[in-house]
């Protein structure tokens, strides 16, 4: 079942919290796919969910399964497991909201099952499809420094896994993605401060082609912020996933002048050459991410292509925030 062979395309979600209603409002307005229903482990809050979707309300995950084509997975990240291998099992690609799963066995045994029954995983890494990102399609990227940072106030609804799971795995994927390369070591240090888990973490992440990634998260801090910064020969490339933009400052030989849509800042000279300091913001796309993220899910299942965010990407970026963890506990965890 590596692709639709009808013409209809049905999809299905679980999870009805405020992810996943988001999810099914986006599968609503897309115009590749039916909406066929929810479920929820929580009968009223499914019911109330489909109403307000104009959808069906099922009252077991197997009853919505022999229903659909395709699951969105957005539940609590310790049953991403469960319900993505029941899907598989089904005969069903499925969409997983970030984390892929809890520990990097679950990940290892969802992605051999998947590839066993030829089906499609993507996995919910959102911030591949930020505006800001999309930007930078033309641009050769090969950093060899990054600085991120990704704050947030508190949220009770997340506080079920440590902030490395929660919001720095969105920056992990971003730069492992990025870099091309495997990691070398791990530093990291953390601290639980209003929840159980890790609250506000700090990772440097040494690649094995001599990158390094100084990445930063809290889910406390008084203002919003998720920006990252690459580093590289002759640029430096800057990206504010909030906003949706970025801005690359180039040097260019000679007296090579800014070209077309950038502008000249200035010039340096080192005595033996002149070089030219460029700027550009490139134009961003407007659309929804988590939209747009769902539409290419489906348009790869319909036409066989490879999901941009693979179950693999999904495990590799588990992996490392798994290395991060270990290290801020000053131990080995198993994940």
């Amino acid at each position: 079942m590596a692709a639709i062979q009808r013409d209809g395309y049905r999809i299905g979600v679980a999870g009805t919290g405020h992810l996943g209603s988001l999810h099914a409002k986006m599968l609503r307005e897309t115009g590749s796919a039916e909406l066929v229903g929810v479920f929820d482990t929580d009968p009223e809050k499914c019911r109330a969910a489909a109403r307000a979707g104009d959808t069906k309300a099922f009252e077991s995950l197997s009853g919505l399964l022999a229903e659909v084509d395709a699951l969105c997975i957005a539940t609590p990240t310790s049953t991403h497991a469960g319900i993505a291998m029941e899907a598989l099992r089904a005969g069903k690609h499925v969409f997983i909201e970030k984390p892929v799963t809890r520990t990097v066995p679950e990940a290892e045994a969802l992605v051999a099952l998947a590839k066993e029954k030829g089906l499609k995983v993507q996995v919910g890494h959102i911030e591949r499809f930020n505006p800001a990102i999309l930007a930078l399609g033309d641009q050769r990227l090969d950093p060899m420094f990054v600085e991120s940072h990704r704050l947030a106030g508190f949220n009770p609804r997340s506080t079920d896994v440590d902030v490395v799971l929660d919001l720095m795995i969105h920056d992990i994927d971003i730069i492992v993605s990025l870099v091309g390369s495997a990691v070398e070591t791990v530093d990291a240090s953390g601290v639980a401060v209003v929840s159980e888990n890790l609250d506000i973490a700090n990772a440097r992440i040494q690649f094995r082609n001599g990158c390094v990634a100084n990445v930063t998260a809290s889910r406390i801090s008084q203002k919003k912020m998720r920006k990252m910064r690459l580093f590289q020969r002759d640029a430096y490339i800057s990206i504010d996933f909030l906003k949706g933009v970025s801005e690359i400052f180039r040097l260019t030989d000679g007296e090579e002048g800014a070209g077309r849509g950038t502008r000249k800042l200035g010039q340096i000279d080192t005595g033996t050459k002149k070089r030219t300091i460029v700027y550009r913001k490139p134009k961003v796309r407007k659309l929804n991410p988590l939209k747009y993220e769902l539409e290419t899910f489906i348009e790869c299942i319909i036409h066989d292509r490879t999901p941009p965010v693979t179950g693999e990407d999904g495990l590799v970026a588990l992996g490392v925030a798994g290395r991060i963890i270990g290290a801020i506990h000053n131990r080995t965890i198993t994940l």
